[in-house]
């Protein structure tokens, strides 16, 4: 881990969710207190601006400078997504506006050489041929994108999912992946959101464009798993598939369930409503941290069971 570019993402994360909440505060763009909202003070949703602009100014300093610390073309759908969640965020746009997007995303992220092409095994499958692989490939980075945005409704559950993703992907590596500087800027960049998000007032939120963002992130980090460039170490290794669904078990039993749940009461998927299962768990456990130290201990569970089983 590069330690200055750590400290340098952690500096300049303080400042822009500082400065970025001041200027949705002057502007009065506040997250509306309603019946399912989680919160009962004044908060923004600026944290998803703070971070993006963290990860950006960085990406511009090395760029200029004449270093390439990671490949900067994941900025261009990363920044589609941002930018759309921020729009919604501001002016509250059709869920069918965010999907487009998300596609238009995922054939950018398709076209810089990330695909699915290949079920390593699964089902007896191996490679698949290109029109499908691009579709099941759009397929995966849209559920993985609308799967970390809906678990975004309590305070520190997707930034807490996405950074224990973030430090799997690394460890469990073979070799460098590449994305080491990027996922060092997201982690110090994110540390400080942990303290406006749970901030007994003028709290600091994800919002869309933070949620899908980070979806974006994960679904980019996702495709390289699931590429021959990525190698799992030897004690760990299993098949590619299995892998991502045990590191992302619960945004992906989180969307699963919901959405097979809406579906029978005939109600659209990306309703947003309380019934995810970090709410019945607040519901129980009334604290966010509790329900957010509980679901990442389920996570490593089932990643520890999931090794057992296979190795």
């Amino acid at each position: 881990m590069d330690l200055s570019l750590a400290l340098v993402a952690l500096v300049v994360s303080v400042i822009t969710i500082i400065t970025s909440q001041r200027i949705f505060i002057n502007k009065k763009i506040l997250d509306k207190i309603i019946n399912r909202s989680s919160h009962k003070v004044i908060a923004t949703r600026s944290g998803g601006f703070a971070v993006f602009s963290t990860i950006f100014l960085i990406s511009i300093y090395y760029y200029i400078s004449g270093n390439t610390i990671y490949d900067y073309s994941v900025l261009v759908p990363i920044g589609l997504l941002f930018s759309i969640g921020l729009y919604d965020d501001v002016f509250n746009v059709d869920f069918k506006l965010k999907f487009i997007f998300q596609i238009i995303a995922a054939k950018i992220i398709i076209d810089n050489g990330l695909i699915v092409d290949n079920f390593h095994g699964l089902f007896g499958i191996f490679e698949i041929n290109r029109l499908l692989a691009q579709l099941i490939t759009i397929f995966i980075i849209a559920a993985i994108i609308n799967a970390m945005n809906f678990i975004d409704g309590i305070d520190g559950l997707a930034i807490s999912i996405f950074s224990l993703f973030l430090i799997l992907f690394e460890m469990f590596s073979l070799n460098a992946t590449g994305l080491e500087n990027l996922t060092t800027i997201m982690l110090f960049a994110l540390i400080p959101l942990y303290f406006f998000n749970f901030k007994k007032s003028k709290k600091v939120f994800l919002g869309d464009s933070g949620s899908l963002m980070i979806g974006g992130i994960t679904s980019i980090y996702v495709l390289n798993i699931l590429s021959n460039d990525y190698i799992i170490k030897e004690d760990f290794d299993l098949n590619k598939i299995i892998f991502v669904f045990s590191v992302l078990f619960y945004p992906i039993l989180d969307i699963t369930r919901i959405t097979i749940k809406r579906l029978i009461e005939k109600k659209s998927p990306f309703e947003a409503d309380n019934n995810h299962i970090h709410h019945i768990l607040l519901s129980y456990l009334k604290d966010h941290y509790k329900v957010v130290v509980s679901l990442l201990l389920s996570t490593l569970m089932v990643i520890v069971f999931v090794q057992l089983l296979f190795n």
